[in-house]
């Protein structure tokens, strides 16, 4: 049955009214993200990290994560290359030769390191990232689209993805124990560490006591706080011994990762506009084309 001009209209119009709905702030995909001063972070001491991978352990059973058997953990030839946070493992440990003692390896940590201004919050499009009151920058499953900004966004190359699962594939990495420390716990790795590598607490006291262990102990670390001011602050802080892109941290500015770009992305997507123009663009271009090819 053919369609006039005059019902097509109407169709547009109603299409119409529901991106105005949309505009009414129905729909918006601002992220929440909370900067408080009071959130909180760990302080990692690389120097007096042992590379037991306790932490890797701890972190997958707290999160309901396939592991192996603790004496598994023992065995020091993952190290033998670079690994990167997986959907499977949140946390890893690194291992790198120390500068000027070959026999005394320097271990580190790497995680999400929970940005003061996250990078992957400001490049979702639908709010799936926040950063939350405590400092956790996490993830919500439910408003997740799987368009993998995040991944491409973070500068600490951190965000995974399970691109071997064929239905419902998840973005993961660490949430820094939120559901945990919200029920008054410290995050899984801080607690099992035999070592006390990390110090957690709040990040303005971890601060602190990071230059003073700095100002007391000057041949034991570099003078830099990794995390103290990078892409505007991290939660994540970390010490030394010797320069940081040697422990293959990146180097970054001080400026917050998501840049001039957040305003942009925001308002273009905030009210997914522009999907459903292109939906009734689409849409007239069709009608168009269906009844041109009927009056022929």
């Amino acid at each position: 049955m053919s369609q006039s001009r005059r019902d097509f209209l109407k169709t547009m119009g109603v299409i119409g009214a529901g991106v105005t709905g949309l505009n009414s702030g129905t729909a918006q995909a601002a992220p929440r993200n909370i900067l408080s001063d009071n959130r909180m972070g760990v302080l990692v001491d690389t120097t007096v990290c042992i590379g037991c991978r306790r932490c890797e352990y701890a972190c997958k059973k707290a999160h309901g994560l396939p592991t192996e058997a603790m004496d598994d953990y023992n065995d020091r030839s993952v190290f033998e290359q670079r690994r990167r946070p997986t959907p499977g493992a949140l946390t890893v440990v690194n291992e790198y030769e120390h500068s000027s003692d070959t026999e005394l390896p320097i271990n580190v940590k790497v995680q999400c390191m929970h940005c003061d201004y996250p990078a992957c919050v400001s490049a979702c499009i639908v709010g799936a990232f926040s950063k939350e009151e405590n400092g956790s920058v996490i993830w919500d499953p439910g408003k997740c689209i799987g368009c993998r900004y995040c991944l491409v966004a973070c500068p600490f190359q951190v965000p995974s993805f399970e691109y071997q699962k064929a239905l419902q594939p998840e973005v993961r990495k660490c949430d820094f124990c939120f559901e945990r420390t919200q029920a008054g716990k410290i995050p899984a790795c801080v607690e099992i560490c035999p070592m006390e590598v990390m110090t957690y607490g709040k990040r303005f006291e971890l601060v602190e006591l990071a230059h003073k262990r700095i100002r007391d102990n000057p041949d034991r670390y570099i003078d830099h706080v990794f995390g103290e001011h990078e892409v505007g602050g991290t939660a994540w802080l970390y010490l030394a011994g010797q320069n940081f892109p040697e422990l293959d941290f990146p180097i970054l500015g001080m400026d917050p990762a998501p840049g001039a770009s957040e305003s942009l992305q925001h308002a273009i997507f905030k009210y997914f506009i522009p999907p459903i123009s292109l939906f009734a663009l689409l849409g007239a271009i069709m009608w168009t084309g269906k009844n041109k090819k009927e009056s022929e």
